[in-house]
């Protein structure tokens, strides 16, 4: 620190604190964590004013004046930090009746612990201004990959004392404010030079919590359990949504986090709703740790709370009704039954079935008969959309007896199984998920993870149909951020949910016709489509998704997946992270002829080089592709003909 003139003040016994609090929302809503954090800081502000970047919905208005003084919304440019800059001339010459200014945004959950005893104590320290958290000195720059990042103050929380914020060098700084384009922009023009600037200019600053009394540079980030226990008041929303691979790294376990912030009384509800609609759902489920392995033995349901639950099956063939009997028995809950078939025959046959094997559990059982087309998703948003939407039901079980195709007889039986017993097992482990639900009201779906053992779905489970997808997501009006890579998705379209979850999906009166197998090989079917939209659709109603194993296939996953990414990194040095942001460089190896190695290779040593070539590269290869294709088949025909007797 250094010394200033005019000098540090305390702030006053009695002082007026302005907050200026950010928010941006891209539906121009506002979600419940917002209003939350604002009742507790008015505690503490003479005046707030809340600065929303874009649009406000009526509702979303509604949750804020409440809360606040003043509500300014402006167009949304300059990210938060030009948000402070308009809010500051909004104010003007009235800033001169406050003590304090707080600078602060949505970027965190709060107060999971008191914001008093974080102001009374800096309130007592004669600084100019203050942070709440700060970030060690870094070299090299990990923005830039060179150069220093500075020590400085993070900015989601900067405040500012009267001698300063009445200062010359003050108005200078906002005034002459460079424009910000994009997130690095606000992070290198505005949060790394703001603290040094100032300092610079003899002004003192402080921290509530210095990165000095933490394990590492980045505590805000790093290390969130330690700042909650020794009672900082907010969460950095950032654990949740930042590249999973790098909080790996640094060992971050989003989980235990929140076991910290659930015992501090923070309401997780509020948390779960926004995650759920704005983070990327498989990234969330791998920051947050949103597996459970669940025993046998029930040891979270409470039987006095029952759902109302109905169990939709698809049964392609009748004689595979015992299969759900079978499953539905497990659930060992009252439930209804609706199965879908697609014959007057198999229809007869799974009523007959019915009749030979009643249950205690099952209150009513209906059988209806759906055309074939679109398999199981069909069958379920098209022939018992009646019942999706009806409001009968707290929870719908969604099973199915189709078999994979183009599958060796090993990778079907162990299909089966990972979807059937990852849901249903037994009645202690059934009842196990349902307390999931009654723990969680935002609970929205529970499903099996992706299956990979004799599968190769990891990597490519987007493949051709994220394009269609972001067209019905569109459609849709779902805003959940997609994936890069794979969906978080029940890839084997099993799965328990809350009939709330899916009504972004259930609301369209889905067609038959529009289930039509697709005409070419690379466009994707809108059974299929759907099938990896279910758990987006369930974000944007604000509900999140688990997934669930037993203790014997958490096993089987564990160590098949851990062997199979120890050979796949054995030829990679590095960290997870540094292997995957390498082979992603690289890009697409195909099978290793020398036209990819070489793509690989340009990519890797000479990207310039190869973003000047790839608008080239990509039809050449597409021809190259179909002359290929057409000289295979040139080559087959004689032995085809040979095969059918003919010369």
């Amino acid at each position: 620190m250094t010394s200033s003139d005019p000098a540090a003040g305390v702030f006053v016994s009695g002082g007026r604190r302005l907050v200026v609090y950010v928010v941006y929302d891209r539906r121009g809503g506002v979600d419940e964590y917002i209003p939350f954090a604002l009742a507790g800081l008015r505690e503490h502000a003479a005046h707030v004013l809340v600065v929303v970047n874009g649009s406000l919905s009526d509702e979303g208005r509604a949750k804020l004046e409440p809360v606040s003084d003043e509500i300014l919304v402006r167009e949304n440019v300059g990210f938060d930090i030009w948000a402070h800059k308009e809010a500051l001339e909004h104010v003007g010459s009235r800033i001169s009746e406050f003590d304090e200014v707080l600078l602060t945004n949505d970027t965190w959950f709060g107060p999971v612990r008191p914001y008093g005893p974080v102001f009374e104590r800096m309130g007592e320290r004669a600084v100019h201004f203050w942070g709440m958290t700060d970030h060690a000195r870094e070299v090299p720059n990990p923005f830039t990959g060179k150069g220093v990042l500075p020590y400085h103050l993070q900015s989601f929380w900067i405040a500012v004392r009267r001698e300063m914020f009445l200062s010359e060098a003050w108005d200078r700084y906002w005034a002459e404010l460079p424009e910000m384009s994009s997130y690095f922009d606000a992070v290198l023009k505005h949060e790394v030079v703001f603290t040094e600037h100032f300092a610079q200019q003899g002004f003192t600053h402080d921290v509530a919590y210095p990165a000095t009394d933490y394990p590492t540079d980045h505590p805000a980030l790093f290390n969130a359990d330690l700042l909650l226990n020794d009672g900082c008041p907010l969460l950095k929303r950032r654990q949740f949504f930042h590249f999973p691979p790098y909080l790996d790294r640094h060992a971050v376990i989003g989980r235990r986090v929140l076991a910290d912030v659930e015992r501090h009384g923070f309401p997780l509800p509020l948390l779960w709703q926004n995650l759920a609609r704005n983070v990327a759902p498989k990234s969330l489920h791998a920051d947050a740790g949103m597996l459970e392995v669940l025993p046998d033995l029930n040891t979270t349901y409470d039987e006095t709370r029952p759902f109302r639950i109905v169990v939709i099956a698809h049964v392609p063939r009748g004689a595979d009704v015992t299969e759900v009997l079978a499953a539905t028995d497990r659930l060992a809950q009252h439930h209804e039954l609706v199965v879908t078939t697609n014959s007057d025959e198999d229809s007869r046959i799974i009523r007959a079935a019915l009749d030979e094997h009643p249950s205690a559990h099952r209150d009513a059982s209906e059988v209806r008969i759906v055309p074939t087309r679109g398999r199981d998703m069909s069958a379920f948003f098209v022939g018992a959309r009646d019942v999706l939407t009806s409001d009968r039901f707290d929870l719908i079980v969604k099973i199915h007896t189709r078999r994979p195709k183009k599958r060796s007889a090993n990778a079907i039986r162990y299909f089966r199984r990972h979807q059937i017993e990852n849901l249903l097992n037994s009645p202690g482990y059934a009842a196990n998920i349902l307390g999931l639900f009654q723990r969680e009201p935002g609970l929205g779906i529970v499903m099996p993870p992706m299956i990979h053992v004799g599968y190769a779905t990891p990597g490519k489970a987007w493949s051709y149909y994220l394009p269609r997808a972001k067209e019905l997501g569109a459609r849709l009006g779902i805003r959940v951020p997609f994936d890069g890579v794979s969906p978080l998705a029940p890839l084997g379209g099993m799965w328990i949910c809350r009939p709330e979850a899916l009504a972004p999906l259930s609301s369209i009166e889905w067609t038959v016709g529009e289930f039509d197998k697709p005409t070419t090989r690379r466009k994707a079917d809108l059974a299929r489509v759907l099938e990896r939209m279910v758990v987006y659709g369930a974000g944007e109603a604000g509900y999140h998704t688990r997934t669930t194993l037993t203790l014997e296939h958490a096993g089987i996953s564990h160590t098949s997946m851990e062997y199979k990414l120890d050979q796949m990194a054995s030829t990679t040095p590095g960290y997870p992270i540094d292997q995957i942001q390498f082979l992603q460089r690289a890009g697409w190896t195909g099978r290793g002829g020398m036209v990819s190695i070489l793509r690989m290779y340009l990519s890797l040593n000479h990207p310039g080089i190869m973003n000047r070539l790839r608008p080239v590269l990509k039809p050449v290869a597409r021809v190259a592709r179909g002359g290929l294709r057409g000289a295979k088949t040139l080559a087959q025909q004689p032995a085809v003909l040979l095969r059918k007797g003919k010369r």
